[in-house]
């Protein structure tokens, strides 16, 4: 089988709990359509994450990469729809912080996703989870991987596609804060799979 690579983060900053980590252990090993999911969680680290999505696209040879990250506030899921070349914002769990630094010196200012958003956001509405197209990333390590994936792929033909999907908060992780909204662990995985499903379908139906 095809391989698609599902990556969520650890926890950070104020999030005790990340619950990218729970959906791609969820999905970890399940088949979609020819496509088999490999699920991994990064560091939240700039230094580490990077290198970590690296080997594991050299190691997994995914077709597809999807990438997770948790957007604690949003009530929608969020493919987003352009990753750019900075890495700026708050510390990460090392305590490495960036201001207006580039993530790829040789890279392009921006990238576009390649998965098809589109057609998840209203594969995912249809089917009754909220969803909109994101047009920020921002640019903490979410932007950072989101980039370095697209980077990758645009230098590797066997990539067909490859992007970035924001999460909602979990309601245990709601309940923690106190003050955002959140989704079942249910819903957050059951949504994912569909759009992976919708990234499956669009790669077999461009053969």
């Amino acid at each position: 089988m095809e391989k698609l690579l599902l990556t969520g983060f650890e926890p950070f900053l104020s999030n005790p709990i990340n619950p990218t980590m729970e959906v791609v252990q969820a999905l970890n090993g399940k088949s979609i359509g020819q496509f088999e999911i490999v699920g991994h969680v990064l560091s939240v680290d700039f230094a580490k994450a990077p290198e970590q999505f690296l080997a594991l696209v050299e190691d997994v040879k995914p077709t597809i990469i999807v990438s997770l990250g948790l957007a604690a506030g949003i009530t929608k899921i969020s493919p987003e729809r352009v990753a750019l070349n900075v890495k700026d914002g708050e510390k990460d769990n090392a305590g490495n912080a960036f201001e207006d630094a580039p993530i790829k010196e040789d890279g392009d200012v921006a990238y576009l996703s390649t998965l098809p958003i589109r057609k998840i956001v209203n594969r995912l509405n249809s089917a009754g989870y909220p969803t909109a197209i994101s047009n920020s990333a921002g640019t903490y390590l979410c932007n950072n991987i989101m980039y370095e994936g697209l980077y990758y792929a645009a230098k590797n033909e066997a990539i067909r596609a490859a992007g970035f999907i924001h999460i909602p908060a979990s309601f245990e992780l709601a309940i923690d804060h106190g003050r955002i909204p959140g989704w079942s662990m249910r819903d957050l995985t059951a949504a994912i799979e569909l759009a992976l499903d919708v990234c499956a379908e669009n790669i077999e139906l461009a053969r």
